[in-house]
């Protein structure tokens, strides 16, 4: 049955998509988030229903989209350039066979990202699909808070619908993603038109949020602790009263406390010390490794350049009488832990700088929404880019933690800011060209 479901959902989505070809797109999102094919017993796994959306999408765009008003941004060209070098480095990589497998899916994702922009040319698109990602991320993310408060957490142990530790399924992913869309869902709270923001549409954003802070805690995730301090701190811009705000969020904090699962307390309490726990141990000593590996291969390794690496690091632990043991490990093969060495490891310097220049450019550029557009009629669009602003700079922060260098939520992201931004430079085009005639709102062609 639940096989079904996902069938008649996908059918009824890419059917509405020939009468309005922008939810070809949307279709698109929700199946590189949640991936079905992975939830199904039968059926969708044995059709490429990814390749048939990217069709679809592409066809429909080209085909009958109106492209009045799409703009092609630098940023959109630095990630052409990204994919681009991406593919020469491949073409040398050390673990040739490996590569082409990462190669398969980051080149969709980079393509989408550039693309994606060009489809964004009105507010309902933008805000349909910042909707489409957060209820798809949100599908996991209420599987996990629910679970959560069932007991069923841990590190390793949360069970997000499948057995499979990839994409939003990953437990540190999903926490940064999680905990990034905080400020989004906030956003609908006040400005969405999709869903106008009632006490139905509140309560529902309220909730959401409270799964979303339990997904750190059923994941047990240092990252996803430390990305809801960064939130909280981001959200001081907004707050009139900052003094009460964050002693509220202080006495919460400590409300908390007496509630958390010991498994999540004792994994936090590794953030002191971490040569006493192997994870974090393991993740120093690849970094420096990564940095000695750059030094003889400025431009990279390829993907899956990690699988080379050979490293030693030693585990310091304090037993109960007060002793102090130490023990040398000896691993290999033992992943970045970090996008940005995962950059540094696998594009070099050239690569690392083109992609922390798509970042940068990206909160420089919400930034300067986000001041220009604080009041008047554009103030959902000024509150918008303070909301994406602030999810990019968590994912940023917790990519320092995980390797999600390439993680396709991130660039979605990434094509909305840049969406907003192209909007925000037509419109203004619009308001200063002299003898333009504007249409009603009443003859506005619906997106």
């Amino acid at each position: 049955m639940r096989d079904l479901a996902f069938i008649a959902f996908l059918l009824a989505l890419w059917g509405t998509g020939f009468r309005r070809p922008f939810l070809f797109v949307l279709a698109y999102v929700y199946i590189d988030i949640i991936s079905p094919q992975r939830l199904t017993y039968y059926l969708l796994n044995s059709v490429p229903i990814s390749l048939i959306a990217a069709v679809l999408m592409l066809g429909g765009w080209a085909l009958t989209d109106d492209k009045k008003g799409s703009r092609f941004a630098p940023r959109q060209a630095l990630i052409l350039v990204l994919m681009l070098y991406c593919f020469a480095t491949k073409q040398a990589a050390d673990f040739p066979i490996e590569a082409q497998e990462k190669w398969e899916w980051v080149s969709r994702t980079l393509f989408f990202a550039a693309f994606l922009p060009l489809t964004l040319r009105t507010r309902l698109r933008m805000e349909a699909l910042l909707l489409f990602m957060i209820l798809s991320a949100a599908s996991i993310i209420i599987v996990g808070g629910i679970k959560t408060l069932a007991g069923g957490g841990g590190y390793g142990q949360l069970n997000l619908m499948v057995d499979n530790n990839s994409g939003l399924y990953e437990g540190s992913t999903i926490s940064t993603v999680a905990i990034a869309i905080i400020p989004l869902i906030a956003w609908f709270m006040r400005y969405g038109t999709i869903f106008p923001p009632d006490n139905r549409v509140r309560l529902f954003c309220l909730a959401l949020i409270f799964a979303c802070l339990l997904i750190p805690v059923g994941t047990s995730t240092r990252t996803g602790l430390i990305c809801i301090v960064l939130v909280a701190l981001l959200s001081l811009r907004n707050v009139k009263r900052k003094v009460m705000y964050l002693s509220l969020i202080a006495a919460a904090g400590v409300v908390a406390v007496p509630f958390l699962p010991a498994s999540f307390s004792n994994r936090m309490s590794t953030i002191q010390n971490h040569d006493a726990d192997e994870s974090a141990s393991t993740r120093v000593a690849v970094w420096k490794w990564t940095i000695d590996y750059a030094k003889t291969h400025p431009f990279g390794g390829g993907f899956e350049a990690y699988r080379g690496n050979r490293i030693r690091y030693d585990i310091v632990k304090t037993a109960p009488d007060g002793s102090v043991h130490t023990s040398t490990v000896t691993d290999k093969a033992r992943g970045y832990h970090s996008a940005y060495f995962e950059m540094l490891g696998e594009q070099g310097y050239v690569g690392l700088g083109l992609w922390l220049l798509i970042n940068l450019i990206g909160l420089v550029r919400m930034e300067v929404l986000r001041r220009r557009y604080k009041e008047g009629a554009f103030a959902w669009a000024g509150s918008l880019a303070a909301g994406l602003q602030s999810a990019h700079v968590v994912y940023l922060f917790g990519a320092a933690f995980i390797a999600v260098a390439f993680q396709s939520f991130v660039y979605m992201l990434i094509g909305a800011q840049i969406g907003l931004d192209t909007y925000l430079a037509r419109r203004r085009a619009e308001e200063t060209a002299p003898g333009i005639v504007r249409r009603s709102r009443a003859q506005a062609v619906p997106a």
